[in-house]
């Protein structure tokens, strides 16, 4: 199999276009679409559905995209290895982390890291969703609970608490509940997207605290998919919400209510593949997180 022609087939199928992978490629869309035609005559199969609107891969197109895949990030792995000095981290470091943690605690520190580490290319991907770092979607997440893939490593990087918060305004307008009953009574705002998986397990528990039965619901006055988005409205007095302890000592006009009412304790970790296990990056990159760990003291 032509190496350069899966290249450029592998480009078209990340962009769904002969256009936009030719921009990519710095080739004209008339020699990429010939690329791929040369190469689906030379397998004798069809690796694309041409229609107006763009490109869709086969069955077989499928197939053959998925392999390439896990060459190419194979392929970007081990460069990445071979070019990292062994004295001097330096390279493409990419990590993922959920919104509320990567926009709140995590973003905040990373300028120190560079200052240390200027070599160091730090590209951040914020997604509620875990990538999959065997196929090099990233280089090291940090999960909100133990990753369930045998060969990624995992280090604990913190406990993270719910706690109950709302703004001044709110209570001045509202009160504050003198117990979790009296939740019934009051705005409450929760993460909501039965689109995807939540971030975090259980993160509507203020729902059903200080409920009679498990299955009393006390119904929200808002829903929204992101943490960030909570906080926003609580600040802006909308209602009271689940929080995130980090992210409320960054608010200082957030005020605890209910101090005796705590939600799941959740533990972070640093995650990463085993092929990483060596990569200078990685090892300073850990440390550094452990350390402002330590000095925030939220563990």
């Amino acid at each position: 199999m032509d190496w350069d022609k899966l290249r450029i087939f592998h480009a078209v199928a990340e962009a769904g276009s002969f256009t936009h992978a030719g921009e990519t490629l710095n080739l004209s869309q008339s020699a990429v679409s010939r690329q791929i035609s040369s190469l689906e005559e030379s397998l004798n199969v069809a690796l694309f559905h041409r229609h107006a609107r763009g490109l869709i891969l086969t069955e077989q197109g499928e197939l053959l995209y998925r392999t390439a895949h896990e060459v190419f990030s194979k392929l970007a792995m081990a460069e990445a290895q071979l070019t990292e000095s062994k004295d001097k981290p330096k390279g493409q470091l990419k990590v993922t982390a959920t919104q509320a943690f990567g926009s709140s605690w995590l973003t905040p520190v990373l300028g120190e890291f560079i200052e240390l580490y200027p070599d160091v290319q730090v590209d951040l991907v914020l997604e509620d969703r875990e990538l999959d770092l065997s196929m090099r979607e990233a280089d090291v997440a940090i999960r909100m609970a133990p990753p369930r893939q045998p060969e990624l490593i995992q280090r604990h990087l913190m406990t993270v608490h719910l706690n109950v918060y709302a703004s001044p305004a709110y209570i001045k307008r509202h009160g504050i509940p003198k117990s979790p009953e009296e939740l019934d009574n009051h705005r409450v705002i929760v993460y909501g997207d039965d689109t995807t998986k939540p971030p975090v397990q259980d993160i509507d528990w203020l729902l059903r605290a200080g409920g009679k039965r498990e299955t009393n619901q006390r119904r929200p006055i808002l829903k929204v998919n992101s943490v960030y988005a909570i906080l926003r409205a609580v600040q802006s007095g909308l209602g009271l919400a689940s929080l995130p302890e980090y992210m409320a000592q960054e608010s200082t006009s957030l005020v605890r209510i209910l101090p005796e009412l705590q939600g799941p304790r959740i533990d972070s970790y640093f995650v990463y593949p085993e092929e990483l296990r060596s990569s200078k990056r990685i090892q300073v990159f850990r440390d550094f997180l452990l350390r402002k760990v330590a000095e925030g003291k939220l563990t």
